[in-house]
C-alpha cells in the first residue's frame, strides 16, 4: 500500500508546535539544486531606507544565485547607473554589491538617491527593492540668545528643546553642566518632543544649567543647546520684590500663586488626532500643570486597553501600545486630576497600514505541459494596488507568453514549455509603502533525485517523535513512499505521517521502531531511493533533584543532582544560576553530581538549575536558594509632628534578607547629658515604619532603629537628626529618702538624686524640709544644690522627725513630695538589764531571764540583748584574766529570756547581759554565777596492753580528757575469743578511779582476749574504749599481741627466740600464709555478698545470755562484729560523745537559743541553726573501738 504525501494540514496538539516550525523550515529550504538550470534569485540586498555614515565607504548589497550565474546591473534614480564611468564605484566579483569609495575622495551627498539592482541570466531577471540611500546628519543647534526665566513658586513652566532635524532623528535628554541627568518625577518630566515640562515649580528648581542634549546614534555624536537659567522666587522674596517696586494698592493685589485645578500643557484643547502605522508603537502623551501636581489616568472609550501590549511611561503621562493593529483604532482619553478638580482630553487614533503579505508568490518548478499558478495577495490601509512585472519589465509591455493568463493578483499558467521560464515580480503598494517579491517559473524535465545523505543515522529518545528526512527533487513532482527493513509493503498512514517535503514522522517512537528505513521517490522519468537508520535511546532522567534550601549568610550549602541515562549516551551536567552561568568564584564547587556553595553571600540567593545534556535530549531540575540573615539596618530616619512631649519617627526598612522582620527596636541618645550612651525607647511591630514617641523635657534626643527577625537584630541605623525638647519643671521627686543621725545631736537626711534625664531642665536643686514628729514646730526648709545629703545639727538625741525632699529647677517645682519619718542620732544605752536569773537545765544547758530596759533609756533603735558568759579557769590561768574565753550570744528584738547551749558539765560559769541599739552596747548587768552539774565522762584517753605472759596481761591507760565530774571508778570487761572466733563468757571488773595500771592473772595461755574499758562519774558511765591482746605461747614459742585497732598500741612479746632458721618455723609460716590467702579470698567474697565474718554467724547461732547485746545506758555491750566496732554509740546513751543536748533533755524550744559565732536568728530574735562555740578538740572516744580478730591481724601478731 502506498503512503501518499499529505496535501492538507492536520490539527496537531500544542506540544508539536516546535516540530511543525521545524518542518516548515525544511519545506522552505527545498530548492532547485544549483547544478540544474534556473532563473536568478535575489538572496541578499540592502534595506529599502538605507542611511549611511558619511565618514565611511558606501556599500550597497545585492547578491543572487542562478544557473547559469547571473550578471548584475544597477539603476539610479530610475536611469541606468554606469559604474564603469565612475572610478569611485566598484562591483564585487560574482556579485552585484557596490562599493563607493568616498573615504579617499568624494562626498556622501553626491551618491544620495534611489538604487535598484537587476540580476539576469538566460532564464530570466530578478530585481531588488528600491534602495533609498541617504547619509546621516547631525546638525548643530542654531545659535540663540536665551533670556533667564524668573517665575513664582508654584507656577508651571515649559523649557523648549527644539533640536535640529537630523537623520535619523536624535535621542533627547536633559542634563546639567556636570553631565548629570536632571531628576524627573510626576511634577517634572520630558515630553515626547524633547521639551521639559514643570507642572509647578519649587524653589529647588532654581539653577542656571538646564541643558538639552541631542544624541545622534548613527554618527555617535552629541549636540547640546545653550544652558537655560531658571529662578523660582519664594513667597517671602516675592513680597520683598513687590514692596520695593509696587504701590500699596498693587502690593496687596499681587498675591502669591495659589493652588489650582489641572490644565493640559500638551496636547492643547479638548481633542486631538493621532495616526500610526500597523506594527509600530503607538505613543500617546498628556502632560498637565496644576497645584498640587496632577495625576494622569488613561482609558479607551468603548473598549479596553490591550493587557499584554500596553505600557505606561514617563510617570503615566505616556501611554504606549506595541504591535499596534487596526483593532487599536478608536478614542483614547487621558484624565488629569488633583484635589481641586479634573480635566480630560480625547485623542482619536487611526491605525493605517503599509502593505503586508497575506500570500507572497512562491517559485514554481514545472515540467513541460504542466499547469501552475502564481498568487500575490497583500493587504493594507488603504487597500494596496497589485502590479506584475516579468523579468523586471511591466507585464503589460513584456513579451507575450501564450501559456500565461493574468487575473488580478494571480497569474495562471497552462501547458507550459521551456520558453515559459521567467522571473515574475509582484508589487503591492499604497501611500504608506510597497512590497516587492520575485518568484520564478522554471520549466524542467528531471527524474527524481534524493538530496538526503545515504545511510544517515538518526538517534531518537523513546516516546518522542522521530523525523526521517527524505529531501527530494524532480520534475514533474515525484511521489514518495517509505519502507522498513526488507518488507515489501509501504508504511501505512495510520501509524506514520508523511509530510510534503518527504519527511517520515513517527509520532511516538518506541524501542521496536529501531531499524533501517527506505525512502523511494518516483515520477514518470524515473525512480530514486535512499536508506536511513533509526536508533531509539532511553530518556535521560534526573532521579535525585536539588531541593529548596534556606541558609544563613556565611554558611555552606550543597545541591545534589543524580542522573540516569542511556548507557550509550554520555551526559554533561551543567549548573546554572538564574538561567545564567555560575559566577566565576572559587566558592562554587561542582563535583560529580553535587554543587557546593561555600561562604554563602546575599547575591548567591536565586534559582539553581541542574541541566543534564546528551546529544539527543536535555532535562533539568531547579531549586531555590534563599539566603537569610539578620536584617539590614533601617535608613532614612525622619522626625515629624514635633511637639513638646512627643514626636513621630519614621524610617525605611532595610532588606529583611529573606527572613521577615518581626519588630523594630527604637533607642535614643541624650546628647546633652549622656552623649554616646543609647537607651531603650520602645519596640513596634515589624509591619510598622512609624512610631509615636513620648519625650521628656530638656533632652537633646537622637534616635536610631534596629530591625529584628528570627535570626537576630540588625546593626543600628544611622542616628536621626537631633531634637531638643523644651525645659519643664521636674515630674518626680527624689526617691529613697531617709533620716538617720550619725551623731547623737544631728539628723542626716539622704536621698537618691534625680538623674540628668529626670531633671527636665537646667538648675536642678532640692528643697529639704523637716520637723519633729511629735511637736508643733513649723517645717524648717533649705534649698541645696544637686547633692544627695543634708545634715541637720543640734537635734535632740533619737527624736522622730518628719522629712520631705522636693526637686526644683529653673522652671519650677516638682509635685509635692511624700513625707517620710526618720530619727535623729542615737546614743549608747544608759541602763543595764536588771533581775538577771539563771536556771540550769542540765549539765550542758541553762536558761537565762532578765527584765527589759525602759525604751527611753535605750536612746536608739532596740537591736536586742547580748549575753556574755565564760567559764572560770583553773590553776594559774585563773589569775590571768586575759586568757579568759568569753562567749557571746545575741537575742534580737525585745526578747527577755534565752537558752545557753553547749555548756561544759561540772563547770563554774559567769554571765552578764547588755542592751544593744544602733550606736552600740549599754552597760553590763551585774555578773551572775552558776554551776553546771556533773556529766558522764569521755572515754579514757588511751588503753595499752603490755607485758603479756602465759597467763597474764597488764593494762595501762590514761584518764578521760574530759571527766565532766569526779571519777568514781573504772569498769573493765573482757572475754576470750577461741580459734573459731566464738566469744567466751564476759568478765566484769571494777577498778578504783585512782589507778592507771592493772594486771589480769590466771588467764589461758595463747588465748586472744577482747577488752571493754570505760570510766564512771556520779552521773553515769562514759564512752568505752576497746582493745584486743593475746597471751603468749609456751616457753620458746612466739608470743605476740595483735596490732590494736584505732587508738590502741602494739603488744610486745615477753621474749624473743631466734627461730628464723628453724625448719619447722619455715613450714609453719608457709602453712599460715596459705591459710591466710584462703581466708582472704573467702572474706572478700562474703563481704561482697553483704555477709558477716564467721564469728558473727557463730555468735548468732550460739547466743550466750551473759553476752547478749545491751543498751549502752545500762553498761552492756553489743554483739561482736567487725562491721559494727566502728559504729558510734547508739541513741540510748545518756551523754552523747559530742555532748549536745537532746530534745528530751529540756522542754525549751530552740527559739530560746541565742546567736553564737555561727548562730542565726529570725526577725523576732528566735534562734535557728546549731550552737557552735569554741571548744577543745576531743580525742577518740568509745565509738572508735578496736577491730575484731581477723586473719590479717593474726598475721601481724607474728611480726
Amino acid at each position: 500500500m502506498q503512503l501518499k504525501i499529505m496535501p492538507k494540514k492536520k490539527c496537531l496538539p500544542v506540544g508539536r508546535v516546535a516540530l511543525i516550525l521545524y518542518l516548515c523550515q525544511m519545506i522552505s529550504a527545498l530548492e532547485v539544486p544549483l547544478d540544474l538550470v534556473q532563473p536568478p534569485t535575489i538572496i541578499r540586498q540592502s534595506p529599502k531606507d538605507y542611511i549611511i555614515d558619511p565618514r565611511e565607504n558606501i556599500v550597497i548589497q545585492c547578491e543572487a544565485k542562478g544557473k547559469p550565474p547571473p550578471s548584475f546591473s544597477w539603476t539610479r534614480n530610475g536611469t541606468h547607473f554606469d559604474i564603469d564611468k565612475d572610478p569611485l564605484v566598484t562591483m564585487k566579483p560574482g556579485s552585484g554589491t557596490l562599493t563607493i569609495n568616498i573615504m579617499s575622495e568624494g562626498k556622501a551627498e553626491t551618491y544620495e538617491g534611489v538604487y535598484q539592482c537587476t540580476a539576469r541570466n538566460e532564464r530570466g531577471a530578478a530585481i531588488s527593492n528600491n534602495i533609498v540611500v541617504r547619509p546621516s546628519r547631525s546638525p548643530l543647534w542654531t545659535k540663540e540668545k536665551l533670556e533667564p526665566i524668573t517665575l513664582r513658586n508654584g507656577q508651571s513652566l515649559v523649557l523648549p528643546c527644539r533640536p535640529p532635524l537630523g537623520l535619523p532623528p536624535p535621542i533627547i535628554f536633559w542634563m546639567d553642566n556636570s553631565f548629570q541627568r536632571l531628576p524627573q518625577s510626576e511634577r517634572v518630566s520630558q515630553g515626547l518632543n524633547g521639551d521639559l515640562y514643570f507642572s509647578n515649580v519649587l524653589p529647588e528648581d532654581t539653577r542656571e544649567d538646564y541643558i538639552c542634549y541631542a544624541r545622534f546614534n548613527h554618527t555617535q555624536t552629541i549636540q547640546q543647546k545653550q544652558p537655560i537659567s531658571v529662578k523660582v522666587i519664594s513667597v517671602d522674596e516675592l513680597n520683598d520684590t513687590i514692596a520695593a517696586n509696587l504701590s500699596d494698592t498693587e502690593f496687596y493685589s499681587a498675591k502669591p500663586n495659589r493652588e489650582r485645578p489641572p490644565t493640559f500643557l500638551t496636547p492643547e484643547g479638548n481633542t486631538s488626532n493621532k495616526e500610526e502605522l500597523r506594527g509600530n508603537v503607538l505613543s500617546l502623551e498628556c502632560i498637565a500643570e496644576g497645584l498640587p501636581t496632577p495625576v494622569i489616568y488613561w482609558i479607551k472609550e468603548d473598549g479596553t486597553l490591550p493587557i499584554n501590549r500596553t505600557f505606561y511611561r514617563n510617570f503615566k503621562k505616556t501611554l504606549q501600545i506595541i504591535q499596534v493593529s487596526e483593532a487599536d483604532s478608536g478614542n483614547y482619553q487621558c484624565i488629569a486630576k488633583n484635589a481641586l478638580g479634573a480635566i480630560h482630553h480625547t485623542i482619536s487614533v487611526t491605525v493605517k497600514a503599509a502593505p503586508y503579505w497575506i500570500l507572497a508568490p512562491q517559485n514554481l518548478v514545472l515540467s513541460p505541459g504542466e499547469d501552475g499558478t502564481l498568487i500575490c495577495r497583500a493587504n493594507g490601509n488603504p487597500k494596496p494596488r497589485i502590479s506584475w512585472l516579468s523579468n523586471g519589465v511591466p507585464i503589460e509591455i513584456a513579451p507575450d507568453d501564450p501559456s500565461r493568463k493574468i487575473n488580478g493578483d494571480t497569474i495562471i499558467f497552462s501547458n507550459v514549455q521551456e520558453r515559459s521560464s521567467a522571473v515574475y515580480q509582484c508589487n503591492a503598494s499604497n501611500e504608506y509603502g510597497y512590497l516587492l517579491a520575485n518568484a520564478f517559473v522554471n520549466v524542467l524535465a528531471e527524474p527524481p533525485r534524493i538530496l538526503t545523505l545515504a545511510n544517515t543515522l538518526y538517534q531518537v529518545i523513546a516516546n518522542r517523535p522521530a523525523l526521517l528526512d527524505c529531501a527530494f527533487f524532480g520534475s514533474p513532482l515525484p511521489t514518495v513512499e517509505w519502507f522498513k527493513e526488507a518488507k515489501g509493503s509501504a508504511l501505512r498512514d495510520d501509524i506514520y505521517i508523511l509530510h510534503e517535503n518527504g519527511t517520515l514522522e513517527i509520532p511516538v517512537a518506541q524501542k521496536d521502531s529501531t531499524g533501517t528505513y527506505t525512502c523511494v521517490a518516483r515520477n514518470k522519468l524515473g525512480m530514486a531511493k535512499n536508506e536511513v537508520h533509526l536508533e531509539i535511546k532511553d530518556p535521560t532522567r534526573i532521579i535525585k533533584q536539588p531541593e529548596y534550601a534556606v541558609v544563613q549568610r556565611g554558611s555552606t550549602v550543597s545541591f545534589e543532582c543524580k542522573v540516569k541515562h542511556d548507557h550509550t549516551l554520555t551526559p554533561t551536567i551543567t549548573w546554572l544560576k538564574d538561567n545564567g552561568e555560575l559566577p566565576s568564584d572559587g566558592r562554587f564547587t561542582v563535583d560529580k553530581d553535587h554543587l557546593e556553595v561555600a561562604d554563602v553571600k546575599d547575591g548567591d540567593g536565586g534559582t539553581y538549575t541542574c541541566v543534564a545534556n546528551t546529544t539527543l535530549d536535555m532535562v533539568s531540575a531547579s531549586a531555590m536558594l534563599s539566603v537569610v540573615d539578620v536584617p539590614n539596618p533601617p535608613f532614612d530616619l525622619e522626625l515629624t509632628d514635633q511637639l513638646d512631649k512627643s514626636v513621630q519617627l519614621s524610617w525605611t526598612p532595610g532588606d529583611d534578607n529573606n527572613s521577615p522582620i518581626t519588630k523594630f527596636i527604637i533607642e535614643y541618645e541624650d546628647a546633652m547629658h549622656e552623649a554616646g550612651l543609647w537607651h531603650h525607647q520602645t519596640e513596634v511591630s515589624g509591619t510598622q515604619t512609624t512610631a509615636q514617641l513620648k519625650l521628656s523635657p530638656y533632652v537633646n534626643y537622637s534616635f536610631r532603629v534596629m530591625a529584628v527577625n528570627n535570626l537576630g537584630r540588625s546593626l543600628p541605623s544611622e542616628p536621626s537628626e537631633q531634637y531638643l525638647t523644651k525645659a519643664a519643671e521636674p515630674d518626680t521627686n527624689p526617691t529613697a529618702v531617709e533620716g538617720l543621725g550619725s551623731e547623737p545631736d544631728n539628723l542626716v537626711i539622704t536621698w537618691k538624686p534625680l538623674n540628668a534625664f529626670e531633671s527636665n531642665g537646667p538648675g536642678l536643686q532640692y528643697k529639704v524640709s523637716w520637723r519633729q514628729k511629735d511637736g508643733d514646730d513649723e517645717w524648717a526648709s533649705v534649698v541645696v544644690a544637686n547633692v544627695s545629703k543634708y545634715i541637720v545639727s543640734g537635734t535632740p538625741t533619737f527624736v522622730p522627725y518628719l522629712i520631705k525632699v522636693q526637686a526644683l529647677n529653673d522652671v519650677g517645682f516638682a509635685p509635692e513630695p511624700a513625707v517620710v519619718m526618720g530619727h535623729s542620732g542615737e546614743d549608747l544605752p544608759m541602763v543595764a538589764p536588771g533581775n538577771v536569773r539563771v536556771n540550769v537545765v542540765n549539765s550542758t544547758l541553762a536558761e537565762v531571764h532578765w527584765d527589759p530596759v525602759p525604751l527611753k533609756s535605750i536612746r536608739g533603735h532596740l537591736q536586742g540583748y547580748r549575753l556574755y558568759y565564760w567559764k572560770a579557769q583553773e590553776g594559774s590561768l585563773k589569775r590571768n584574766r586575759r586568757h579568759i574565753e568569753k562567749k557571746i550570744l545575741t537575742f534580737q528584738g525585745s526578747k527577755t529570756h534565752g537558752m545557753l547551749p553547749g555548756l561544759e558539765p561540772f563547770s563554774h560559769y559567769t554571765l552578764n547581759v547588755r542592751v544593744v541599739n544602733g550606736k552600740g552596747e549599754g552597760p553590763a548587768s551585774p555578773d551572775s554565777i552558776f554551776n553546771t552539774p556533773e556529766g558522764v565522762p569521755s572515754a579514757p584517753s588511751s588503753l595499752k596492753i603490755v607485758n603479756p605472759t602465759l597467763d597474764s596481761l597488764t593494762l595501762e591507760w590514761d584518764p578521760p580528757s574530759r571527766p565532766n565530774g569526779i571519777l568514781t571508778e573504772y569498769t573493765l570487761k573482757y572475754q576470750p575469743i577461741n580459734s573459731t572466733h566464738e566469744l567466751g563468757p564476759l568478765v566484769d571488773l571494777k577498778i578504783p578511779a585512782n589507778k592507771t595500771r592493772w594486771t589480769l592473772k590466771n588467764l589461758n595461755f595463747s588465748t586472744r582476749y577482747k577488752f571493754y574499758f570505760y570510766a564512771q562519774t556520779a552521773a553515769g558511765s562514759g564512752s568505752q574504749i576497746t582493745e584486743e591482746a593475746v597471751t603468749t605461747v609456751d616457753e620458746g614459742k612466739l608470743a605476740g599481741i595483735l596490732p590494736p585497732d584505732v587508738g590502741a598500741g602494739k603488744a610486745m612479746a615477753s621474749r624473743q627466740v631466734d627461730i628464723a632458721t628453724q625448719g619447722w618455723f619455715i613450714g609453719l609460716m608457709c602453712a599460715v600464709a596459705l591459710l591466710i590467702l584462703i581466708l582472704l579470698i573467702v572474706c572478700f567474697i562474703r563481704r561482697n555478698k553483704g555477709g558477716k565474718y564467721p564469728v558473727k554467724e557463730k555468735e548468732d547461732a550460739h547466743a550466750d545470755p551473759e553476752i547478749q547485746p545491751m543498751k549502752e545506758d545500762d553498761g552492756t555491750f553489743g554483739e561482736y562484729s567487725d562491721a559494727e566496732d566502728h559504729k558510734p554509740l547508739k541513741k540510748g546513751s545518756r551523754t552523747p560523745s559530742d555532748r549536745t543536748v537532746k530534745k528530751e533533755d529540756s522542754d525549751d524550744s530552740l527559739v530560746d537559743y541565742g546567736e553564737g559565732v555561727n548562730g542565726q536568728f529570725n526577725e523576732d530574735g528566735s534562734f535557728i541553726g546549731q550552737y557552735s562555740g569554741k571548744k577543745e578538740k576531743e580525742p577518740a572516744e568509745g565509738n572508735e573501738s578496736s577491730e575484731a580478730p581477723s586473719p590479717v591481724n593474726a598475721m601481724n601478731s607474728f611480726v
